[in-house]
């Protein structure tokens, strides 16, 4: 499970436009606490340990014990916002975590021993993936880091439902058939690949007979002003 993470951060008494421009000049991000039957908490947080977090990946799924100005709280971030120039954290959103509470996280799915399935190591199948992640519904101190899928002895038309995957904490939003992964013949992906060559092969040929055309009309041209 995901470990808490300790987060500093000040208390914000002035919110708005004008107040969260100042806040991020002093290099920091501004943020607030909602949720858990309290009031919104203006907060603000590093810049750098922030952006850190979050390009680190996982900043959803991690909790986070949140001390600001000697109260702790702990919260997990449900949203923020990136500058879509610079990618420097704009604000974060967290929500509070009390006791008994479930949160619906994204967890990324995290496929194992692919060298074990012999749809993919001896006959040449390839790895099919439809989720990249799965929504559980998780009190926050179990979070898991990741879902694994084992492919051991995985054939080529074997299909993954999320039934078949052991879940390490939570419940699955979605319905247990839901697809996860399948394997696919090699010669699926390849007649894609050789028709999507075949395609740019005979534009480049149209291409160069264009040019051709037109080259050949210009040299007319230029022979009739000389006669």
């Amino acid at each position: 499970m995901s470990a808490v993470k300790t987060l500093e951060a000040v208390a914000r008494d002035r919110v708005g436009k004008g107040a969260a421009r100042a806040v991020r000049r002093q290099g920091q991000v501004p943020a607030v606490i909602y949720g858990g039957g309290q009031p919104p908490q203006s907060i603000a947080v590093d810049l750098i340990r922030t952006r850190t977090l979050i390009y680190a990946g996982g900043f959803k799924t991690t909790l986070f014990e949140i001390n600001a100005g000697g109260t702790k709280v702990r919260a997990i971030p449900r949203d923020f916002q990136l500058d879509p120039v610079s990618g420097v954290p704009l604000h974060v959103d967290f929500l509070r975590v009390v006791s008994g509470q479930t949160v619906t996280v994204e967890v990324p799915v995290h496929f194992v021993n692919e060298d074990a399935a012999p749809g993919i190591k001896k006959l040449g199948g390839t790895l099919n993936i439809v989720a990249h992640t799965l929504t559980l519904d998780v009190a926050p101190d179990q979070i898991p880091d990741a879902i694994e899928v084992d492919l051991t002895g995985r054939q080529i038309g074997d299909v993954i439902h999320v039934s078949d995957i052991k879940i390490p904490a939570g419940t699955h939003t979605g319905e247990p058939t839901d697809p996860v992964a399948n394997i696919v013949p090699p010669t699926v992906l390849g007649a894609e690949v050789e028709a999507e060559e075949a395609a740019i092969a005979e534009a480049q040929s149209a291409e160069a007979a264009d040019d051709k055309a037109e080259e050949s009309a210009e040299d007319e041209k230029k022979d009739g002003e000389e006669a």
